[in-house]
C-alpha cells in the first residue's frame, strides 16, 4: 500500500496554482477562467493554460454510502474558451495497478473506471447532459433526467436507484483523450458549445457535477456532497458561474445516408434475394442557442443485431424493445412522460419526419411529425403521427407537463391528451399526478378512455423511504403512439424501504429491503369496492458487499383471479362430445422467490439469477410451477477483446400432476474486437428454443379445442416447437456520431430438434450496408 502512494507523490504533476474549490467544504460556486486559447486534446495536461484553470477537489462517496470522504482522490481542472469548455481530470489510485481500462465501442464503458461530467446548461435541476470518459478516452454520453420514466425510448426498470434515469441514446460531438499513469489515470476533454443547447442570456450559470466510478471497490464518488436523503440528485450539484460571450456560430449538421439491404428468403423452388437500396439523411439546424429543428427522409432502422432475447411463453402482454434509429434518438429525452405515452418505435417504417426540440424560458418543448409507410396502415393510407410534449419548470425542481399525440390513418384516428405534474416538498418528499384521455375512431367504432396515475407521496430518506401510488387505466384507453400494454385495471403500489449502512470496507457496506403490497383490481371492480384479481405481497432485498459484489433476493405471494372472456372459445374434448371450458378457478397463495448475485467488474465478471415458485398458466387457466435460471459471463482478456455469454432458461410444469407445460432456452454469445477507438468487429449468435405442450383442461386433464380467434392469440391447442438460431456479424467504423460505416450480415435458421445443429435450414438472411457522413457547418 505504501509503495503506490509514494510513487504517486513522486510522479504526479505539481499542484496547479489556479483557484481551488473543495467539494467537501461546500465550495460549490465555481468561476472558471475564460481564456482565449486553443489546445490539442491529447490527454496531456502540461500546457501552460491548465495552470490557470479552476481546480475541483474534495470528492466524497455517494454509493453505496453517502457522506464519507472518497478513498481515491480526484482533481478536475476547468476553463473555457469562446467556443468550447475544457476539462482536465487527474484520477489518483492509491491501491496500485487496479485501474480498469479497455478499448470499447461508444457507450460501452460501464465496466471500466470512468469519470462522468454532468452539465445542467439550463441550471434547472431537471436534466443534465452526461459526458463520460474512461481512462483511455473512450466516450459514453447521454442525458440524466429526474422525475420521469424512461419515456419515449420506452419503459423503465426497477434498479434500486432513486436518483433519476440515464438515457445513453443521445450522442454528442466532443473530443477526449486519456491514458493510464503510474499514479492512476489522466483525461483531457473538450466540449464544443456547438454541441450543446443552453440559455440565451449573458452571463450564464450552469449546474455541474462530476461523478467518478471506481471499479475495484464498486464505489461511486461525487465532487459535491450528495445525500441519499433527497428527492433530487441534480439539485445537489455545484455551479459554473460567470460564463460569458459563449460563441456557437452557425449550427447546421447534415448527414446524408446511403443504405442497402439485401434480404433473402425461400422462394418457389429456390432461395430468392431482393435488394432495397435507399438514399436518405438527417439535417439538424440550431435555430437558436436553445432550440433545434431536425428533419429526416427514409431513416434507416439501424437494427444491426437481434434484440436481446426475452422469455415470451406464458406472457399476456406486449414486451418492450428500445428505440435504435438515430433520428428518433436525438433529443428523445424531451419526449419523456410518465407511463410512456410516447414510444417512437410505434412509427414502424417512417417515410419522413421533422422534429423541434429545446427550451424556451422555463418551458421544455418537443414536437415530432412523422409519416409512416402504408404497410403499417389498416386503410391503405400513410399513417401520420403528431406528437407534442411540453414541460414547464415550477420552483426549484417541480414540473408541470402536457402531452398530446395523434395517429391519423385515413379516416381513422387515435388521439391522446394528458397532463402531469410533480411537486417536491421538504427536500425528501414528492407528489406526482397524471391524467390522460384517449379518443379512438376506427372499424370497431368510436370510443374514449382514460388513464390516471397518482403518487400520493414518495419519501426518499437515507434510512427509511416509502411510496404510495394508484394507477388506473380504463378498458377503452388506447395510446397508439405510446407503450401502454395493459388496460382495464387499477393498481395500488405501496412500499416501505429500510436501509442499513456498514462500516467502510466491511463485509456488508449497504443493505436495503423493500416491503410492499400491490393489489390489482378490474377497473370497474375498484369503484364498486370488489376484491382484487391480482397482486399481493412482495419483499425485495439488495446488498452491496465489500469489493463491489452484489446480492439480491425477492419473495412474493400473489393471487390470480381469471376472467371469463379470454376462455370463451375453449372447448374440452370429452369421450363422446365437447363442452365449454368455463371460467378457470381462481388461484390464491402463489408463493415464489428468486436469488441473484453479481460479481465486481473485473476482467471476468459474472451475474446469475435463480427463481422458483407457483405461477398461473394463462393459456390453460391453471396453476403451475416455474423454474427460471439466467446468467451472464463477461470476459475481457485484453483491452480490445470482449466476450459475453448469456443464458436464459424457464420451465413451467402443471401443479396438478407435475407434467411439462413449456420450456424456453435462450443462449446468446457476443464477441467484440475493438481494433481502434473507431473500428470494431462484432459477432452475435442467439438461439431460441421454445416448446409448449398441448393445452389441457385444468380439472380433468382432457385435451382442449380452440376456435380460430383464440388460436391466433395463444397458439395452437396441440402445442408447438420452435428452434430458431440467429447470427449477426458487423463491421463498424464510427469516428464521430453521424459519420459511420456499418457492414453487416445476418441469418436466421431453424431446425426440427433443438441444439442439434445438424438439420439447420435458412429461413431468412440479409446483408446490410449503411454509410453516412456528418457535415458540420
Amino acid at each position: 500500500m505504501i509503495a503506490p502512494v509514494l510513487l504517486a507523490l513522486l510522479q504526479a504533476p505539481a499542484a496547479d496554482p489556479g483557484p481551488v474549490y473543495v467539494g467537501l467544504a461546500r465550495q460549490l460556486a465555481v468561476h472558471p477562467p475564460r481564456i482565449e486559447a486553443s489546445i490539442t486534446v491529447d490527454g496531456d495536461l502540461s500546457e501552460p493554460v491548465w495552470a490557470q484553470a479552476a481546480r475541483l477537489t474534495g470528492f466524497s462517496e455517494y454509493r453505496p454510502a453517502d457522506g464519507r470522504a472518497a478513498d481515491d482522490s480526484t482533481e478536475v481542472l476547468v476553463w473555457y474558451a469562446p467556443d468550447a469548455m475544457y476539462f482536465g481530470i487527474r484520477a489518483y489510485e492509491i491501491h496500485g495497478s487496479v485501474v480498469r481500462a479497455t478499448l470499447a465501442d461508444r457507450d460501452n464503458i460501464d465496466a471500466d473506471d470512468n469519470v462522468q461530467i454532468l452539465l445542467d446548461t439550463y441550471d434547472d435541476h431537471r436534466r443534465a447532459l452526461l459526458f463520460a470518459v474512461n481512462p483511455l478516452g473512450v466516450q459514453e454520453d447521454g442525458v440524466r433526467s429526474e422525475g420521469q420514466d424512461a419515456g419515449a425510448a420506452g419503459g423503465s426498470a426497477f434498479t434500486g436507484r432513486f436518483d433519476g434515469v440515464v438515457d445513453l441514446n443521445p450522442d454528442f460531438v466532443y473530443q477526449s483523450k486519456g491514458h493510464v499513469t503510474p499514479w492512476g489515470y489522466q483525461i483531457e476533454v473538450r466540449i464544443p458549445f456547438k454541441s450543446l443547447h443552453y440559455q440565451s442570456t449573458d452571463p450564464q450559470t450552469w449546474g455541474v457535477q462530476v461523478v467518478r466510478e471506481v471499479q475495484h471497490s464498486g464505489y461511486e464518488d461525487t465532487w459535491t456532497p450528495v445525500l441519499r436523503a433527497n428527492a433530487s440528485f441534480l439539485i445537489q450539484s455545484g455551479s459554473l458561474e460567470g460564463l460569458t460571450q459563449l460563441h456557437r456560430g452557425l449550427v447546421m449538421d447534415l448527414s446524408p445516408e446511403y443504405t442497402t439491404k439485401v434480404d433473402g428468403a425461400p422462394g418457389a423452388g429456390r432461395y430468392v434475394y431482393k435488394a432495397t437500396p435507399e438514399i436518405g439523411g438527417n439535417v439538424r439546424w440550431g435555430v437558436t442557442q436553445n432550440l433545434a429543428l431536425s428533419g429526416t427522409a427514409h431513416p434507416d432502422f439501424s437494427q444491426i443485431e437481434a434484440d436481446v432475447g426475452q422469455v415470451t411463453l406464458n406472457q399476456r402482454f406486449a414486451l418492450f424493445f428500445p428505440e435504435k434509429r438515430p433520428f428518433f434518438l436525438e433529443g428523445l429525452e424531451q419526449f419523456d412522460t410518465p407511463n410512456t405515452l410516447i414510444y417512437t418505435r410505434q412509427i414502424g417504417l417512417p417515410v419522413a419526419g421533422a422534429k423541434l426540440t429545446g427550451k424556451v424560458g422555463a418551458t421544455n418543448v418537443g414536437y415530432l411529425l412523422a409519416v409512416d409507410d402504408k404497410q403499417n396502415s389498416s386503410t391503405g393510407s400513410n399513417p401520420v403521427f403528431n406528437i407534442l410534449r411540453v414541460r414547464h419548470d415550477l420552483g426549484a425542481s417541480s414540473t408541470l407537463g402536457l402531452a398530446y399525440t395523434d395517429r391519423i390513418d385515413g379516416d381513422q384516428y387515435n388521439r391522446v391528451l394528458g397532463a402531469d405534474g410533480r411537486v417536491i416538498w421538504r427536500k425528501i418528499w414528492f407528489t406526482q399526478a397524471q391524467f390522460v384521455g384517449s379518443w379512438t375512431d376506427d372499424a370497431a367504432g368510436a370510443r374514449a378512455g382514460k388513464l390516471w396515475d397518482l403518487t400520493l407521496f414518495d419519501r426518499t430518506g437515507r434510512a427509511y423511504g416509502n411510496h404510495a401510488e394508484f394507477l388506473g387505466v380504463s378498458p377503452e384507453f388506447e395510446a397508439r403512439s405510446g407503450f401502454v400494454n395493459r388496460v382495464n385495471f387499477v393498481n395500488l403500489r405501496f412500499f416501505n424501504r429500510f436501509s442499513w449502512y456498514g462500516k467502510p470496507g466491511g463485509l456488508v457496506e449497504q443493505l436495503s429491503t423493500f416491503l410492499g403490497v400491490e393489489p390489482l383490481w378490474r377497473y370497474d371492480d375498484f369503484f364498486h369496492a370488489r376484491s382484487p384479481i391480482e397482486g399481493g405481497y412482495e419483499d425485495d432485498w439488495f446488498a452491496n458487499l465489500r469489493g463491489g459484489w452484489g446480492l439480491s433476493a425477492q419473495f412474493t405471494d400473489f393471487e390470480e383471479v381469471f376472467d371469463a372472456a379470454p376462455y370463451a372459445g375453449y372447448q374440452v374434448i370429452n369421450p363422446t362430445d365437447t363442452t365449454a371450458l368455463g371460467t378457470p378457478r381462481s388461484l390464491y397463495n402463489l408463493p415464489a422467490g428468486n436469488l441473484g448475485v453479481t460479481s465486481p467488474n473485473r476482467a471476468l465478471t459474472v451475474s446469475a439469477n435463480a427463481a422458483y415458485g407457483a405461477t398461473p398458466i394463462f393459456a390453460e387457466g391453471s396453476r403451475g410451477h416455474a423454474t427460471s435460471l439466467s446468467g451472464t459471463v463477461a470476459w475481457r482478456p485484453t483491452a480490445s477483446l470482449r466476450i459475453e455469454a448469456r443464458f436464459v432458461n424457464q420451465r413451467i410444469s402443471r401443479a396438478r400432476d407435475g407434467s411439462h407445460f413449456s420450456t424456453e432456452n435462450i443462449p446468446r454469445l457476443k464477441i467484440e474486437y475493438q481494433l481502434t477507438r473507431d473500428i470494431f468487429f462484432r459477432y452475435v449468435g442467439q438461439y431460441t428454443a421454445a416448446q409448449q405442450d398441448s393445452l389441457k383442461d385444468p380439472s380433468t386433464g382432457r385435451p382442449i379445442l380452440l376456435d380460430s380467434a383464440t388460436t391466433a392469440r395463444v397458439g395452437p391447442a396441440s402445442g408447438f416447437t420452435s428452434n430458431a438460431f440467429r447470427n449477426d456479424v458487423l463491421f463498424s467504423y464510427r469516428p464521430v456520431p453521424g459519420t459511420v460505416i456499418f457492414l453487416g450480415y445476418g441469418a436466421s435458421l431453424t431446425e426440427p430438434r433443438d441444439f442439434r445443429f445438424e438439420s439447420l435450414t435458412r429461413s431468412s438472411d440479409g446483408f446490410f450496408l449503411k454509410a453516412s457522413y456528418l457535415f458540420r457547418m
